[in-house]
């Protein structure tokens, strides 16, 4: 890992507009470090690639920001800074074009998470997708794989939800600063993601949540992964962004399937028309990745029925939601005894109740 004196011109270099992978890479290849070129004259700027606009920007930042007391913010605030040159910083993400030059983590990373999977999809989710990316994000989370997330609301928050409930290591990266959390109602789960595992983004502290960072930390989202899977999205979603990325990178693609007639499952059949590989369940993903034997090690705990009641109950249950009054129909007991189980099962953790007296299996 670069010494701490080196780290300040990564952070004031990556403050800089118009100084992005490609041009910093250019200035280390010119001056050797970048606390030289921190400190070149204008005319070696140029020389070394810089054009007019960002070299303004170079010089505006330099004369104005003060790298001691920048460094002394991010350790107040409990954020470790990784670049090109830590041997920290996650072989992934290290792989892709344009790997952002510096990472700023909250929480921790480790080496276990090279074995992560994406789970990405809308802001407007359907019942039938939250369930998909909580039986996902479950599933990965009992095979010891970290899923990767970008905390959005929808797909990406019941994702992270899953996986931390089900102990398991989440990472969510984020179009701010790691010191912001967006949006505002996820504040109690990015905590809980900083303890059990890590929010991470390229923008420096205090950056706002501008629309324009999300589609580059999408490129971040896939590169720290071995696959992405994408659980619902239109056909504009950003999702589906994640996966492009995914593409370009050489990683896999992944994609739930769903109502031909549902605008929410558009733009995963059309991934999935395009040839991404259909998934079921977790295993399809587990299998693709070669990721079965952390799943085999992973001990699954089988919740039997305790009476005929709750058998009855499981035989008329599956992942699609269904009305107390239809099962109370079905199994043909009274409702009271019907309401009863099902609030005993719930409490098992065998069925879970989505919205409306609506019951699936868990």
């Amino acid at each position: 890992m670069p010494p701490q004196r080196d780290i300040r011109y990564w952070v004031g270099f990556n403050k800089v507009a118009g100084i992005g992978a490609s041009r910093l890479r250019a200035l280390l290849d010119y001056f050797g470090d970048l606390e030289t070129a921190w400190n070149a004259a204008q005319h070696d700027l140029r020389r070394a690639g810089l054009d007019r606009r960002s070299l303004a920007n170079l010089l505006r930042v330099r004369a104005t920001l003060d790298l001691d007391a920048e460094m002394a913010r991010i350790e107040k605030a409990g954020v470790q800074v990784l670049t090109w040159e830590s041997d920290e910083y996650p072989p992934n993400l290290r792989a892709i074009y344009h790997a952002p030059p510096v990472l700023y983590v909250r929480g921790r990373l480790e080496t276990r998470d090279e074995w992560a999977v994406a789970v990405v999809g809308t802001r407007r989710a359907s019942v039938y997708g939250k369930e998909a990316a909580r039986m996902l994000g479950t599933g990965l989370a009992q095979a010891g794989v970290t899923v990767v997330s970008g905390l959005a609301w929808g797909i990406d928050t019941v994702a992270h939800r899953a996986c931390l409930d089900a102990g398991g290591r989440t990472i969510a990266v984020l179009g701010c600063g790691v010191d912001i959390v967006y949006p505002r109602q996820n504040a109690r789960l990015a905590a809980e993601i900083a303890e059990q595992g890590a929010l991470v983004s390229e923008y420096a502290l205090g950056t706002r949540p501008d629309a324009r960072n999300f589609p580059p930390r999408n490129r971040i989202i896939s590169g720290l992964t071995l696959g992405t899977v994408v659980v619902e999205a239109d056909l504009g979603s950003g999702a589906l962004i994640t996966a492009k990325f995914a593409l370009e990178q050489g990683r896999d693609v992944f994609a739930v399937p769903g109502s031909i007639f549902a605008k929410g499952s558009r733009g995963t059949n059309h991934l999935i028309q395009q040839g991404a590989k259909l998934v079921r369940d977790v295993g399809d993903v587990l299998e693709e990745l070669n990721l079965t034997m952390v799943s085999e090690q992973a001990q699954a705990r089988a919740v039997l029925p305790a009476n005929e009641t709750e058998a009855l109950l499981l035989e008329h249950l599956s992942a699609e939601p269904r009305h107390i009054d239809d099962l109370v129909r079905a199994v043909r007991l009274p409702t009271a005894q019907v309401s009863s189980t099902l609030a005993l099962m719930e409490l098992k953790g065998m069925v879970r109740q989505v919205g409306g007296m609506h019951y699936v299996l868990a």
